[in-house]
């Protein structure tokens, strides 16, 4: 098939060729950008929290006069104890997927010039490293005199545990253990390693950030009260949970319990990544939406062309065009005013990515994805013309010339 006809005959149509190679580039932006979404958004539904999320859960209290947070621990752990199946209780900020960060920026130099990013801490009482199922890769393991009190909002000068992700970028090249940074004036030793641990609210600061997190044993206090770890078995814990948050009004009546975050962590999850499903779903949606109506107008301007051309076939074919000549023409047709779609498409494509870089934190769309995007849209013309193609090349001569 010998392109120069073609495209004469395209020249002849500029305004439609154009509309649908503006419809395609609009097609190829959107779909590459809306796929990049998506994939974002399912890699943050798939993130390692670091937990062992099917035998955890939390239970969280608020309205308590903070006087009293030394004996509403004590009346908590003991009283939780002793529920059946009940295999620790500990005292916890947070847990992943659990919301109320506790994020600060640190320096790894005592002048605070060297400014390190913007972290999670997490600060947890006796059992609370152990219960979480934390897998340690470098150091040791908290120990009974790790854990200190806390005197703003974690301990000064202790020694802590950071997430794998943390070390890599914080010191990156180098041994972690021993390690020391600032939060300001509080001064804080590296003493282990552990492979993940997920922020208690993973969206903030970027997907790259996901898992900034510092595990600081804290011992359970004034300052440090109201929210509780639980773990049991994962085929005890929904009732574990349940008898558990039955418990605290009789165990303490001067609290009041947030049944939003009184969940398991497996349920805190699946809450907090409801809205990316949503979305994901959404853009599934508009991509679905998208290629029909760009399908749709490719069936609607070749039935024309092939509507318009029916003298032009049939002379065609009287000169001895086969069918498959008729059909690779309008294939081919289609193809050229993809592919021009399609360049103008990429082009679109980055310039949309630099908008959603500037207004909404999301990374540059990695560059094949073009490809990926092309061979859709090149597939679904073809098959779009398929059948108007068809029927162009099913048009007999002696029909298409007798008004000759």
């Amino acid at each position: 098939m010998q392109i120069r006809p073609v495209l004469s005959a395209l020249r002849k149509h500029r305004v439609a060729t154009v509309l649908i190679a503006m419809e395609i580039a609009l097609a190829c932006a959107v779909l590459c950008n809306a796929c990049f979404l998506i994939a974002n958004r399912v890699q943050q539904i798939r993130i390692h929290s670091g937990v062992d999320e099917r035998a955890l859960a939390a239970i969280k209290l608020t309205g308590f006069d903070e006087k009293d947070g030394v004996d509403l621990n004590a009346r908590v752990l003991s009283g939780l104890a002793t529920i059946p199946g009940m295999r620790s209780v500990s005292v916890i900020n947070a847990v992943p997927f659990g919301g109320s960060p506790n994020n600060a920026g640190i320096t790894t130099d005592a002048a605070g010039k060297q400014f390190a990013g913007v972290v999670n801490f997490y600060t947890g009482g006796p059992g609370s490293f152990t219960a979480l199922g934390l897998r340690l890769i470098a150091g040791r393991a908290p120990q009974d005199d790790d854990y200190q009190p806390v005197v703003h909002f974690v301990p000064d000068d202790a020694l802590v545990w950071v997430s794998q992700s943390l070390a890599e970028h914080a010191w990156p090249g180098v041994d972690p253990i021993g390690k020391e940074f600032w939060v300001g004036r509080p001064h804080f030793r590296v003493a282990g390693v552990v492979a993940n641990l997920a922020r208690p609210s993973p969206g903030e600061g970027g997907p790259s950030t996901i898992e900034w997190s510092v595990f600081v044993p804290s011992q359970p206090g004034a300052h440090f009260a109201g929210t509780y770890l639980l773990r049991a078995s994962p085929e005890e814990l929904s009732r574990v949970l349940r008898d558990a948050r039955a418990a605290i009004a009789k165990i303490a009546p001067d609290a009041v319990l947030e049944t939003a975050t009184s969940q398991s962590v497996a349920s805190l999850r699946e809450t907090f990544f409801q809205q990316d499903r949503t979305m994901a779903g959404i853009l599934l949606g508009v991509i679905a939406a998208m290629l029909l109506v760009t399908a749709l107008g490719i069936v609607g301007l070749a039935s024309f062309w092939v509507q318009q051309r029916r003298r032009q076939i049939g002379i065609r074919r009287a000169l001895g065009a086969t069918r498959g000549d008729i059909l690779g023409y309008f294939q081919t047709e289609n193809f050229l005013i993809v592919t021009f779609g399609i360049v103008l498409g990429m082009l679109l494509a980055f310039a949309l990515n630099l908008l959603l870089m500037t207004h909404y934190e999301l990374p540059r769309l990695p560059l094949y994805y073009l490809p990926i995007g092309a061979l859709i849209l090149w597939g679904l013309g073809q098959l779009a013309v398929l059948g108007p193609a068809l029927r162009a090349a099913a048009v007999p001569p002696v029909v298409a010339t007798r008004s000759v």
